[in-house]
């Protein structure tokens, strides 16, 4: 299994794609595909069948998974912001 910068239960922020900006925890790790699946970030609608659990059917929203690559953990996002903004107020 590869190693990532990430790991599960990380609070993490997403630095490019249509969701950058956005912060969350890593709720699970994908290695095979290099994605992760991060709370409250690139959500889906899931359509459910009819169940006892549910006599209409359905549809559940739940997270959809991000490239790793998008993601970077929030202290080392905070330092690097920290470090831009620092030279600023130098001048």
């Amino acid at each position: 299994m590869p190693k990532f910068h990430i790991k599960r239960g990380d609070v993490v922020v997403v630095i490019a794609g249509a969701h950058r900006g956005k912060r969350g925890k890593v709720l699970e790790m994908l290695p095979e595909k290099r994605r992760a699946r991060v709370e409250g970030v690139a959500m889906i609608k899931r359509h459910l069948k009819k169940s006892q659990e549910h006599p209409q059917g359905t549809i559940a929203e739940r997270e959809g998974s991000i490239d790793i690559s998008n993601l970077m953990p929030l202290a080392r996002w905070e330092k690097t912001k920290a470090a831009q903004q620092a030279p600023e107020k130098q001048a």
